[in-house]
């Protein structure tokens, strides 16, 4: 009895061998035996298959002969990972053949196959390939199988990184194709498709070894040149793709000639981040175009920090006149022979948050023609038409008349009467008598005829105007005819330098005399000294207003100043 049941058992078992060994054999996996060196003691059919090898010839033969170089290392360190962690391992492999390559997935596990380990293959080549075709697709481009926009921004940030590391400078070229739009209007996209594909492989000879070119859409190529020691390293690159885009190329019997507007900047003198350089790239690739295009422009960063300096100074002043930043200061001007205060100057200043308080000079050039300007002066007017209005209900012997600086743009709005009636009409208690709007004798230069008609418009609502820096600008005695200014005031220029300089004493002699021959008033600016004083009433000029009398004060101060003024004795003689 215990012989038939040992003799069924053996039965069992070797009918349970058997299907193992058909399970092996015949399973539609790869399966491999591999000692821990990756020699073969087993192989099923699948796995010969895979291979394209005879059972026969691969026992005893090592798997590592049909890894790729590359995978080699990635193998052996999956082996040994294998026989030491009784886990399941797994990982992708290259296999080559003698004429084919095969891209595996292996799993494996060791102790169930004796001293070996069982490894099970399947193949992933079609996979793979999809995978490689999907990034193709998402790093070059499809129509000339150059990188993309995507690929590019890649190259150029790895090409940034190894300038910064070899103290080397690259170029960032940016081209446009000129009458391309014509060819596909007249000729069609296929052919225009066609001549882009020409062009591409023309463009991609003008390269150096290490340099990219990209396709970034339409008619649009990016080259990233590195490398460089000098400007003029790129130069010869940039000469070819010239003569490369501007050679006449034949599609179906059609002769197409197009040619190229190049920008180009360079990194690390343009020190900007990837995104910056293309686009400084493409502003530069504009003006090649603005220039008669077929040509190259090289980027001027020079220009561009000062155009981003310009911009941050708007910025600030918008934000310094959102935030009530701007103050006045007040210069009094006195009749230096009978010792009266007779007005002041409303003098603009900012007070800056962080660089304290500034000039006008640092801060209204960058806004002389901006919209801003005009903006900036109608808050002048109305803060000194309010300070005037405190002044005046100060009940105190101040002197309300009140003189602004009108800027060129803002004088010459057509509206500029109809504005400055509004602001007027907000203080009615403040006689416009008492406000003198100054004008620079330039800021007529454009317009005579309108300035003259926007300054009598204003007289009529009974604004006074005086001629602010006489003399400096090119047609002083027309501007004395036609434009009705009551004052006249001499530049500081020619005042400051009078007493020195004959040909400056000349002309402040000159001025006072064209003002009493136009029966106007003069007054002179920038009285440092006593001198100054003492020589200008010798010539007949009894106003003045500079350092030597008062220097600009805030409006609080004007009171006390008024009371303690003390009139030059040797002036009233």
């Amino acid at each position: 009895m215990q012989n038939e049941e040992l003799q069924q058992a053996r039965i069992v078992e070797r009918k349970s061998a058997q299907r193992y060994t058909a399970l092996f054999e015949f399973a539609p996996i790869g399966y491999f035996a591999l000692d821990m060196s990756g020699t073969i003691s087993q192989v099923n059919l699948r796995g010969a298959s895979l291979l394209g090898i005879e059972r026969i010839n691969l026992a005893g033969k090592n798997f590592l002969n049909y890894i790729a170089d590359q995978h080699q290392e990635v193998f052996k360190t999956f082996l040994v990972a294998t026989f030491e962690d009784e886990g399941i391992q797994t990982c992708e492999i290259l296999v080559q053949l003698d004429t084919r390559t095969l891209w595996l997935s292996v799993e494996a596990k060791f102790g169930d196959f004796g001293t070996d380990c069982l490894i099970a293959l399947i193949d992933i080549t079609p996979m793979k390939e999809h995978q490689t075709q999907l990034e193709h697709i998402a790093h070059f481009d499809l129509l000339t199988n150059l990188p993309n926009r995507v690929l590019l921004s890649d190259r150029l940030s790895q090409a940034m990184l190894h300038c910064s590391r070899n103290k080397q400078s690259l170029a960032v070229v940016f081209l446009d194709l000129d009458g391309f739009k014509a060819v596909n209007d007249t000729y069609g996209h296929d052919l225009g498709d066609e001549l882009l594909i020409a062009l591409s492989v023309s463009m991609k000879k003008a390269l150096r070894e290490g340099d990219s070119l990209a396709r970034i859409g339409g008619d649009e190529f990016v080259a990233v040149l590195t490398d460089l020691n000098t400007v003029e390293d790129c130069e010869p690159v940039l000469e070819r793709f010239l003569l490369a885009s501007s050679e006449p190329v034949t599609i179906d019997n059609v002769v197409l000639n197009v040619s190229a507007s190049i920008g180009v900047t360079l990194y690390p003198q343009d020190n900007v981040d990837a995104d910056q350089l293309m686009r400084h790239a493409d502003q530069a690739m504009y003006v090649a175009k603005e220039s008669g295009k077929n040509r190259y422009h090289l980027f001027d960063t020079v220009q561009d920090d000062a155009v981003k300096v310009r911009r941050e100074s708007l910025e600030g002043i918008r934000s310094a006149l959102d935030n009530h930043q701007f103050v006045l200061y007040y210069q009094p001007k006195v009749n230096m022979r009978t010792g009266k205060v007779i007005g002041a100057e409303a003098l603009i200043r900012w007070q800056h948050p962080e660089r304290g308080l500034l000039n006008p000079i640092e801060f209204l050039p960058v806004i002389e023609n901006n919209p801003m300007m005009i903006e900036l002066g109608e808050w002048v007017i109305d803060s000194a038409l309010t300070q005037m209005s405190q002044w005046q209900a100060m009940c105190l012997n101040l002197p309300i008349s009140t003189s602004v600086n009108i800027a060129a743009v803002q004088l010459q709005q057509p509206d500029f009467a109809q504005r400055l009636t509004t602001l007027l009409a907000a203080h009615p208690d403040i006689e416009p008598r008492y406000l003198e709007l100054e004008v620079l004798e330039t800021s007529a230069l454009e317009d005579v005829n309108h300035v003259s008609a926007t300054m009598h418009a204003c007289m009529v609502l009974g604004v006074n105007f005086a001629l602010d820096d006489f003399g400096t600008g090119y047609s002083s005695l027309t501007y004395l005819r036609r434009l009705p200014a009551k004052i006249i005031k001499i530049d500081q220029t020619f005042v400051r330098d009078m007493l020195h300089d004959a040909d400056d004493l000349a002309i402040v002699e000159g001025v006072i005399a064209l003002a009493k021959s136009f029966k106007r008033e003069v007054i002179a600016e920038g009285v440092e000294t006593i001198e100054h004083g003492t020589e200008l009433l010798q010539l007949g000029c009894d106003l003045a207003q500079g350092y030597g009398i008062a220097r600009p004060m805030p409006a609080s101060d004007i009171p006390a100043w008024i009371n303690d003024w003390k009139p030059v004795a040797s002036w009233q003689r």
